[in-house]
Parts: structure tokens; sequence; C-alpha cells
């Protein structure tokens, strides 16, 4: 088996869990995921299956969106509603719909972010998660994400301390912490807060109508039908330009060459090399060697 199979990660499994579960399901060992979500957090999880666990990096770095919930009033130890509370403040304050709105625009582009201890960053070759679990505390590396759009959701009802909560949609790059986000909507409306609510509703090209759940994996495998889960792998670097090539160029390609820069070559992008229909490598402009192109990864080459 060779493709994408979307899926829609449950609640109370771990990424790790859903690839095992996987494996199992589809007799496969070469099965990978496209870029953790906490246990608690459901939605679109690619999931990278033979030859295309190759391309699997390119899923992850092509952006996802999330709906989430912000609350007001406590924040936490691990960001989210299920950590310690650290810091209480209530909202005694009515906030006005577009003050958030404000807050929510001025956080839009290029951030730095410091990871929650609880989170996977390794520092010193240990997860952060594994010294919070410890009680130790660890200088953390800041990282610059983007945060290409950030909106206010409907179902809005003036922000005090009984309604603290409100709904936000938040398309970004990879690596952004979404609960540290939340956090920082709260620092800049004037209170401590948590990310209560979080589900990911788009990775890469994969949206929620594309995926499956564990339970149609199973019928579809009990059906003798599983190739019908996959997207073909294609499907992962399909926002990256591509250049369909010749028959004799396909040979060269396959053997990993390095081939001349073609004239309208993109400077600043890997680019697919396509052939009847089928991405068969993915090359870029050789870094010592002007005029020049050199492979990044063969995919296919037979």
């Amino acid at each position: 088996m060779n493709g994408i199979l979307p899926l829609w990660k449950p609640k109370g499994m771990t990424s790790h869990d859903c690839v095992f579960k996987l494996r199992k399901l589809l007799r496969t060992k070469k099965v990978g995921h496209t870029g953790t979500l906490d246990p608690e957090v459901s939605g679109v999880l690619p999931i990278c299956i033979g030859k295309a666990t190759k391309i699997a990096e390119y899923i992850t770095s092509a952006g996802k969106t999330y709906e989430g919930e912000v609350t007001l009033g406590y924040s936490t130890t691990t960001e989210d509603v299920w950590g310690e509370v650290v810091e209480t403040k209530s909202v005694s304050v009515p906030i006005e719909r577009s003050r958030v709105e404000e807050v929510l625009r001025n956080l839009e582009g290029e951030i730095t972010q410091t990871p929650p201890m609880y989170s996977a960053v390794k520092v010193h070759g240990k997860r952060l998660y594994e010294y919070a679990r410890q009680g130790i505390e660890v200088e953390r590396p800041s990282r610059k994400v983007h945060i290409h759009h950030l909106e206010l959701l409907e179902g809005w009802s003036e922000l005090d301390e009984r309604h603290p909560s409100f709904t936000f949609k938040v398309t970004c790059s990879k690596g952004t912490y979404v609960r540290t986000l939340a956090v920082e909507i709260g620092v800049q409306l004037g209170y401590p807060a948590h990310m209560s609510a979080l589900t990911r509703t788009k990775s890469a090209v994969f949206t929620e109508a594309d995926c499956f759940t564990l339970e149609q994996v199973a019928e579809f495998v009990q059906s003798e039908r599983a190739d019908d889960l996959l997207c073909p792998l294609e499907t992962g670097v399909s926002h990256l330009p591509k250049m369909v090539i010749s028959d004799t160029l396909a040979e060269k390609v396959k053997n990993g060459a390095r081939l001349e820069e073609p004239g309208d070559w993109p400077q600043d992008s890997e680019v697919v090399m396509e052939h009847d229909g089928r991405a068969i490598a993915i090359y870029q402009c050789h870094p010592d060697k002007k005029g020049v192109i050199k492979p990044v990864k063969v995919l296919f080459n037979d």
C-alpha cells in the first residue's frame, strides 16, 4: 500500500496510538503521522503509508487550521483545561467584541512563541513534558511561527465573569502552539487564560470532509476495500511547484541524477518532478553549483 489516509483522530488517543492501530488494521509497518495532536484534541491527521512516508514532512510543513476556545479567568500548568491552576483573575469588567477582534488582528503575522513545559519539544535529549512531570523547570528555546489568519467565530456574547469564553479559528504554520496562542490572547486582554477546547479542521489540503474514522477504516479493511481509503502520494505535495518531464529525463531522475537547471526553475522552492501523472522525485537548486539542480528525495525508481 502506498498513499495518504486522511484520518479523523478521536479524543483520548495519541497520534502514535493511531499509527499503532493502523499498522495492525492495515497489516503494514510503514505507517507515519504528519504532526502530533494532543490526546484530548480531535481532528484531521493525515497518515502516510508505504512510499508516502517519504513526503510526510511536506504535509507537516504545509500549514494547519484549528477551531478552538479561549477561556479567560485562570491559567494552567499545561496551558489547557487539563492542567493545574496557576493564576486566577475574574473578568469583572465586560469585554466587547471589538476589543477581542483587535487583539486577534495584532497577533497575525510572524510571532515568537516559547513552547509550554508540557510539550514534546526536546531539550538536552529529553522531552519537555518529561522534565515537567519531574517538577523540573528548564530554559525553553523560543521559535518564530506564522499566524496566517486569526478570527473570532460566531456565537459571541460579551465577555464577563459569567461568560468568560469565546471561540476562534486560526490558520498557522508548522510548529505553532495553539495553547500558547490562547494564553497570549488572554495576556493582551489583561487576564490569565487557557485553551479550553481545540479541533484541527485542516492539515495541508486535507479537511474533515476527506477524513475516515478508525471505525470506518476497520470496515473498509473487513470488506477488502482498504485501497479505497488512500489518496495518492501526489496529493501530499500538491502545494509544491511541479515540472512534467519526458521519458528520457524520467530515467535520469529515478536514478537521482544531477541535471542542468531549466530556465524557468523557481529559485526558492523545491519542485516535484512528475512523469505520467506520478511524482517520482523532488528536486532543488544545487547549493554549491550554479545552474545545477539535484534531488532532495527520489520517491519512485521503478
